[in-house]
């Protein structure tokens, strides 16, 4: 699976972005996908992630109200609506997919098998 992350750009805090990774080479049917971001200087921080089935979402807590993390199997995508920016959303963002991804290690990065490229997102104060 390959995975293109796009969406990112620079906005003023409250402000709104979409973030979109399209996959392709396979369905995405069978893939846990998530979320993850990274500042200069810091590990690679969980975000978001949703089931195989669409049916369970998991936030970390500082974007729980304002992150929602979406998937269209049919267009092969998972999105990331981000709300209510903050300068602390700031980093490159990272969609990622795992084959064998269970509750329990949903943030942790090394459960993925695949991962997007990134795309920047920078909020302004």
């Amino acid at each position: 699976v390959q995975l293109q992350a796009s969406g990112g750009g620079l906005v003023q805090g409250g402000d709104s972005l979409r973030l979109s990774c399209a996959a392709s080479g396979r369905t995405i049917n069978g893939y846990a996908l998530a979320w993850f971001r990274q500042s200069p200087g810091k590990e690679r921080e969980f975000v978001a992630a949703i089931a195989r089935s669409g049916g369970a979402t998991y936030y970390t807590d500082s974007v729980k109200g304002r992150f929602t993390i979406s998937r269209d199997n049919a267009k092969r995508t998972v999105y990331l609506q981000m709300n209510r920016l903050q300068p602390e959303d700031t980093g490159v963002y990272y969609c990622a997919a795992g084959v064998r991804v269970i509750t329990s290690s949903l943030g942790l990065p090394t459960a993925y098998d695949y991962w997007g490229q990134g795309t920047q997102v920078t909020v302004s104060s």
